[in-house]
């Protein structure tokens, strides 16, 4: 493989031109197919064969209000009940709504108006647009005090961004700048990750005549592909900017590049795209559309990566090197030598390994124990900001209509074969100690299909809710439908996210093990051992459940959660800790596969062990420093948004990344591999034969990493 990189390398620096000249084809080509035949994305969280989801799937065949997606107005005013009126037909006359119902709370002061629209695949955020500017337009006739909120608001609603992902840029751009000391050398990496990412973005819609791709994905495909593609270009520069240090002419610097540290970003990207892909085991669709849309994102970052930055960097040419490392005459310095202070670090750390190790090993561990109380839901209205309106009409509703006005559930009900269980089940479930209420059922004749909605006692997020959802499916519908033709399912918001959560707890441990045999056998292939890889393993799996730990402590507990503009403890949305793992698994082996390669590419030039892991540290110290700064920076942008999911993302994949690129990757690492010594590279020959062989060796000797005469 290196010898093809290395080819590909020469060539692309050779004729730059054809190279870009491609790539900006191939954009306008993705992006003109994208608008003129690109499918819409989904805005469904269903998952065949709960039974929310077959409760959904009856509503929808007898086309129930209840079955497609609603919006509520909150109206609070001392003569509520005549005030609604002219606030309810207003809105009736919205477009796509097929209509509204109102009601008033005991005391007369909140009326509520429930807006309902037809499924989600009818609608688009202009109908959310339009309910809006409904709304001002009547806070402008009148003195009323209205709040708005429901499902449209959930599907269409976007949280403000934007000043979060601009930030992360610019933090990234300051690193790059103070590493490499050129603008040259800072905007490659920039510029490559932005043209890859309008690219993979773009892609999107396509990418859904093979898949439904779900509406969030874009925006979580464009926080790990700008974070990926930033890092494996700053690998690359790194390498090719050590390549002219040696006096290299421009083409041999980055055909040396792109078939050593190219290689590193091909089995990093590889490695994340396989972790990803691993959702596919999950069995939930929006969370594998969702999987195929990241893992799409980072292949056109590592195809970029090899192809279209080795083209940037023979236009560079010595230009890359800021004006204090070229000579008059614009060439390189004549030496390259690794940072001392990483040198000195590795040694430090070798020689106290075994300390290292366990308070190293400690720490995580103790970071990582608050996982064991993770709750799984998803959190509601109730738990965004004061300052949204969704939190102020949640807020009202629950005050003048009770906690589980919020979070109604749907019963539909198949009467097809028996029309006469429909008065019995409405008593038996407002007969249950968790409803308050059950509304007029509604039966349509014409498909057999009855709908029943029963307000719980208690809010959404409440555990008795919950609680509820299971007496009813597991006691009270069994009981009223036995010997019955009649079948019964629970659906709503409040059951199919409780339904999720469920279905993600149930295929987590199939999941993880997935992700992490395939890790493993990628990790065997590339670096010719049984215990490198599994160490990888054993220490991904450590970060990853830090992670989780401090979504726990942050979001469950409330620590330190006012800081980011939390405002109430959350539940852990239930398939975030699905997309955490495999992202991180995935963007921990970035780390993993380019230090340790540096560290092989060492050891197979002299055999010393100790020696290759000091070396590899003092050689790749820096740049995974850089490198994790950056991911941290564009992941912590996210955390200054309102949306407690997307800060969940942020701050679980920030942690994570600061966590890995410094306690695992420059502290545990080093350790272990002093501590096993040569058996790090031990490969029994009945593996070496079945392993296929790849030419991970450089095409010529590597480069001389020196070492500063430093005891160790």
């Amino acid at each position: 493989m290196s010898e093809l990189l290395y080819r590909l390398g020469r060539s692309a620096a050779t004729r730059p031109w054809t190279a870009i000249g491609a790539w900006v084809v191939l954009a306008l080509v993705v992006i003109a197919s994208s608008a003129a035949f690109g499918r819409e994305l989904e805005e469904s969280f269903e998952a065949p064969g709960l039974d929310s989801y077959q409760a959904a799937e009856l509503l929808a065949e007898a086309q129930a209000d209840e079955g497609g997606v609603t919006a509520h107005v909150v109206l609070q005013a001392p003569d509520a009940t005549t005030q609604v009126v002219p606030v309810e037909a207003a809105l009736a006359e919205l477009p796509h709504v097929q209509g509204t119902t109102s009601s008033v709370s005991q005391d007369g002061d909140i009326a509520l108006v429930r807006v309902q629209y037809p499924a989600i695949e009818h609608l688009e955020a202009s109908d959310l647009d339009n309910l809006k500017e409904a709304v001002a337009d009547l806070r402008e006739d009148s003195s009323l005090t209205l709040e708005t909120g429901g499902d449209l608001f959930f599907a269409f609603e976007e949280a403000p961004t934007g000043l979060g992902e601009v930030a992360g840029i610019v933090v990234a751009m300051i690193v790059l700048l103070i590493a490499f000391g050129s603008f040259v050398a800072m905007g490659l990496p920039i510029g490559m990750a932005l043209f890859g990412l309008v690219v993979g973005i773009t892609s999107m819609k396509l990418v859904t005549y093979l898949i439904d791709i779900p509406a969030w994905a874009p925006e979580l495909a464009a926080m790990v592909g700008l974070g990926v593609g930033i890092d494996y270009a700053l690998f690359l520069v790194t390498r090719h900017r050590e390549n002219l240090a040696a006096g290299m002419a421009v083409p041999e610097a980055v055909g040396r590049a792109l078939a050593t540290a190219g290689q590193a970003v091909i089995f990093a990207g590889g490695t994340v795209v396989v972790a990803i892909l691993g959702l596919l085991v999950a069995g939930i669709p929006f969370v594998t559309g969702g999987g195929v849309a990241i893992s799409a994102m980072v292949l056109v970052m590592v195809l970029a990566s090899v192809t279209l930055l080795p083209a940037l960097l023979g236009l560079a040419g010595h230009r890359i090197n800021g004006r204090r490392r070229r000579g008059a005459d614009g060439a390189r310095r004549p030496n390259h030598r690794p940072s001392t202070g990483w040198y000195r670090w590795g040694a430090h750390v070798t020689r106290n390994a075994t300390a290292y190790l366990v308070g190293a090993a400690v720490l995580m561990i103790a970071l990582a124990a608050p996982v064991l109380a993770l709750d799984l839901g998803f959190p509601d209205d109730g738990t965004k900001p004061e300052s949204r309106t969704e939190r102020r009409a949640y807020d009202l509703i629950a005050d003048g209509f009770g906690p589980g006005a919020n979070g109604p559930l749907v019963i539909a009900v198949d009467i097809s074969q028996d029309k006469s269980v429909v008065a019995p089940l409405a008593e038996a479930v407002a007969a249950d100690p968790g409803i308050t209420a059950v509304g007029e059922p509604a039966i349509d004749d014409s498909t057999g299909v009855a709908t029943l909605v029963a307000q719980p006692t208690t809010s959404p997020q409440d555990v008795a809710t919950q609680e509820t959802v299971l007496r009813l499916r597991g006691d009270v519908i069994p009981a009223v439908l036995d010997g019955s033709s009649a079948t019964a399912h629970v659906g709503g918001q409040t059951a199919t996210f409780a339904d999720l959560g469920d279905r993600v707890q149930e295929r987590m441990p199939r999941f993880v093990a997935a992700v992490l045999l395939l890790s493993f056998l990628l990790l065997a292939v590339l670096f010719r051992s049984v215990l490198v890889p599994l160490k990888a393993v054993v220490l991904n799996l450590l970060s990853v459940g830090a992670a989780y730990g401090v979504l726990v402590m942050v979001f469950q507990w409330g620590w330190a959660a006012d800081l980011i503009g939390v405002e109430s403890t959350v539940p852990i949305v239930s398939f975030i800790p699905l997309f955490m793992f495999a992202i991180l698994f995935g963007l921990s082996m970035d780390y993993e596969v380019f230090l340790l390669s540096r560290v092989r590419e060492q050891y197979r030039r002299h055999g010393d062990n100790t020696r290759a892991v000091i070396e590899g540290i003092a050689g790749t110290g820096r740049t995974i420093t850089a490198a994790a700064l950056i991911m941290v920076a564009v992941f912590s942008g996210f955390v200054l948004g309102s949306d407690p999911v997307v800060k969940m993302m942020g701050v679980g994949l920030a942690t994570a990344i600061f966590l890995d690129a410094t306690v695992v990757r420059l502290m545990l690492v080093p350790a272990t591999m002093k501590l096993l010594g040569n058996a790090n590279w031990w490969l029994p020959q009945w593996l070496n034969r079945l392993l296929p062989e790849l030419d991970s060796a450089p095409v010529e000797e590597p480069v001389e990493v020196g070492s500063p005469q430093i005891g160790v």
